[in-house]
């Protein structure tokens, strides 16, 4: 049994058993004392910290399915907290490092300060930045090429839109949704490109009013295909998408399902696979302090969902025959400079 602890409880829950659950070891080979309570000396100790709430059907869930599946395959000690706010964050991983847990997974960019601020002080757990850019002795991070699946929406998006505008949502700026927003312009431009791609972030991943707010503001300025990326709040996107009869990619999950009129594809990101991948290296004594990037050659993790019904069979050919040539590294994203700026630019491979 995992344990789910509110923040509340879990800085009161000073020396309680923590579920069961996932794997993943440190790398140290000391022995230390384990809190009165729990099980086991020898047993491997996950923790996952959460932004938002495990039922969001997006990000979180995923996080949470992920320590699922890795005790179901390799057997531990597990524990999550949901809803970490920002001003909590390094309260709730020092809690976790000091009730010695082997690794602590942070399930979101947004912890990347708080882990490289508590991991020095805790040589002994190993941090994992998921969605992160950080790295260090006991920090790895665990990434998803956001940008090879927004590079494919944008093909879509290009070829669907009316009005020449698209429009990107997240929940905050970083270097994953600055990724994501950046693979959307490159996949719209590769079909037109005058294209203008905007973007907005809401400052809250599951604010559903903020969302809808932010999502008719885009309408009004003329954007007809939105790709959004938020948790709890996805679905205000999707849905207005659909009542203002517009179109928007789901993701994360495939969320087709939540409104089949307006979702074109979601990018598909099964981070419960990618955690699971990560314990098992972990396990093996093979997870150093590194970027762990994940693209479209592991279509078990990342891959497109299932298309809707407005995206033509002949739209849908042209994205799959790209995705085969990203895997196949004829088209490759590379480090650029474009307006004075640091950026990727895709770089087709010729015969």
């Amino acid at each position: 049994m995992s344990i789910n602890l509110s923040r509340r409880k879990f800085i009161c829950y000073s020396s309680a058993v923590f579920g069961t659950s996932l794997l993943l070891k440190a790398c140290s080979n000391n022995q230390t004392s384990i809190p009165k309570g729990t099980s086991s000396e020898s047993a491997f100790k996950i923790a996952l910290a959460l932004p938002g709430g495990i039922t969001d059907r997006a990000w979180n869930q995923s996080g949470y399915e992920g320590i699922q599946l890795a005790k179901q395959k390799l057997g531990a000690e597990t524990a999550f907290v949901e809803k970490v706010s920002q001003a909590d964050q390094t309260e709730i991983l020092t809690d976790f490092a000091r009730k010695k847990y082997n690794i602590v997974f942070a399930h979101g960019g947004q912890f990347d300060a708080a882990i490289q601020q508590v991991a020095p002080q805790f040589p002994d757990t190993f941090f994992i930045a998921v969605n992160g850019g950080i790295q260090g002795d006991n920090i790895a991070a665990l990434r998803i090429n956001h940008l090879q699946t927004s590079y494919l929406c944008g093909i879509i998006a290009a070829s669907m839109t009316k009005s020449n505008k698209l429009a990107y949502i997240a929940g905050q700026a970083f270097a994953a949704t600055q990724e994501e927003l950046r693979g959307l312009e490159l996949g719209a431009k590769s079909v037109n490109p005058n294209i203008k791609v905007s973007s907005t972030f809401t400052g809250d991943w599951n604010d559903a009013a903020k969302a809808k707010e932010a999502t008719l503001a885009l309408i009004s300025a003329g954007n007809d295909v939105i790709l959004q990326w938020l948790d709890n709040a996805s679905p205000a996107v999707l849905q207005t998408a659909s009542e203002k009869g517009i179109y928007a990619f789901g993701n994360t999950k495939d969320q087709l399902e939540l409104a089949p009129k307006a979702v074109l594809t979601s990018a598909v990101k099964r981070m419960d696979l990618a955690i699971a991948y990560i314990a098992e290296l972990a396990k093996n004594k093979q997870l150093k302090g590194d970027i762990y990037k994940i693209g479209l050659e592991k279509s078990d993790i990342l891959s497109l969902g299932k298309f809707g019904s407005a995206v033509s069979k002949e739209i849908q050919q042209k994205v799959l025959d790209t995705r085969q040539e990203i895997v196949d590294k004829k088209i490759t994203f590379e480090s650029c400079q474009e307006s004075g700026k640091d950026t990727q630019c895709v770089k087709k491979k010729t015969v």
